[in-house]
């Protein structure tokens, strides 16, 4: 293992999650020695870093950036790549030259067991994650070599409210400051001026949100009726656009409406629950009252946006998605799952794999003690106690994270090999 000196290493960042996090990151990484780095692409990039002798801003079409990202490696004698999403297009072929070129790729990522955890992993994230190849049996026999508790959950860090704060601030800058970016495509298939209206949309509501959720979630908690819990996410996430079978969340409706309309029990109702940063793009409660009303169910399905998963959780029968996160919070409950795209939690030992309508009419019992050793093997090696938006999130992340990136081996290798560090055992609030 390494030593935690950042000497002889130069780090290029490319693009981060909003708000100050890879500033903060970058910083702390040149107290150790290390040389740092950051590409731009838009002007959101440019205000969030508040170094600017090292901002180095690409203003030219995509077809040119592997042959510049090849120079500027070159250049700078870059030894590692710092990014945040491993599928937009920038990103994608960042991985590629530094993957040719033998460079170490630090990908960061919401976390898998979020909202207490961020993902660090090298070299791909998601359905490029290296945990997709692994099998729980491989991860049982690497925590055989590591202390028998797993890390507890810390208090929760209130990402929700700067979340979607920064995420309009950033989009603000692309759209008002973007001048000299003109060439340079976006990721997303809406334009910036929709991409800030729905931010500051949402911004603006999120009380009257809140409202109208708490009056959902009552309803549904206390109607009395046996329930199906399915989880959606973002339709322009990349786990869902790059991971999985659909291209348009309408799609995945439909199909569990069917599902459920061909095999749950005629008094079980199927609850749909909003991502918590949901924007409307989809109109999903116009969607599924349609589908409702196609396959005879109208009166049976509801709408819940956004909130704790939690509260739903405790009296679900069962969930489905397509490869959301939320999906961990489900198996710790030991209730039956299914997915549908590509997911690092989606083993055969507690995943289901029937038919959508014999889930709902009779799910298999996950494999709970293969999840705990799953779950636990994820706290020991790249989930991160932390958050990206807000500042107490931010400090608990630093605190762990740049001794990882600074070390040789990448979390699953140090863990297999004996040479981890003990993880900090986090308090519970309650």
């Amino acid at each position: 293992m390494g030593n935690a000196t950042g000497d002889a290493r130069v780090f290029l960042f490319l693009q981060g999650p909003h708000g100050p996090f890879f500033h903060r990151l970058g910083k702390m990484l040149r107290m150790t020695g290390a040389e740092v780095w950051r590409v731009g692409f838009n002007a959101g990039d440019r205000a969030f870093w508040f170094h600017p002798g090292s901002y180095l801003p690409f203003t030219g079409a995509l077809d040119a950036w592997p042959n510049h990202l090849e120079e500027l490696i070159t250049e700078k004698g870059v030894t590692d790549i710092v990014l945040y999403g491993d599928t937009r297009p920038v990103h994608a072929k960042a991985v590629a030259v530094a993957q040719a070129r033998g460079l170490r790729v630090h990908v960061f990522e919401e976390g898998y067991m979020r909202p207490y955890w961020v993902t660090y992993e090298r070299g791909g994230s998601n359905g490029h994650s290296r945990l997709m190849e692994m099998t729980v049996e491989d991860m049982q026999k690497a925590l055989a070599l590591c202390d028998p508790e797993a890390p507890l959950p810390p208090a929760h860090w209130g990402d929700t409210r700067q979340h979607v704060f920064y995420g309009a601030l950033y989009h603000w800058f692309v759209l008002f400051r973007n001048g000299a970016y003109r060439q340079v495509n976006g990721h997303r298939e809406l334009p910036v001026s929709k991409e800030f209206q729905l931010y500051l949309r949402r911004l603006l509501l999120m009380p009257f949100h809140a409202v109208e959720r708490r009056v959902a979630t009552w309803r549904i908690r206390h109607g009395g009726f046996p329930y199906h819990l399915c989880l959606l996410q973002l339709e322009h996430d990349s786990s869902f656009q790059e991971h999985s079978p659909f291209s348009r969340i309408s799609e995945f409706l439909e199909v569990v409406v069917r599902g459920f309309a061909e095999g749950a029990p005629g008094h079980h109702h199927l609850v749909f629950k909003a991502h918590p940063l949901e924007n409307g793009r989809t109109n999903i409660r116009r969607e599924l009252k349609r589908l409702a009303q196609q396959y005879n169910v109208g009166n049976r399905v509801h709408y819940a946006r956004g909130g704790k998963l939690a509260q739903l959780l405790n009296d679900a029968r069962t969930a489905v998605t397509v490869n959301s996160t939320a999906g961990q919070q489900v198996l710790w409950r030991g209730i039956p799952i299914k997915t549908f795209g590509a997911a690092v939690y989606a083993k055969p030992e507690f995943v289901s794999t029937q038919a959508l309508p014999d889930f709902f009419a009779k799910p298999a019992r996950p494999d709970n003690r293969a999840y705990k050793d799953y779950r636990r093997f994820l706290l020991e090696t790249s989930q991160i106690p932390g958050g990206y938006y807000s500042s107490r999130g931010r400090r608990s992340l630093l605190r762990h994270v740049v001794d990882l990136m600074l070390i040789d081996e990448d979390p699953y290798d140090a863990l297999t090999a004996g040479t981890a560090a003990p993880r900090q055992q986090l308090r519970v609030v309650t």
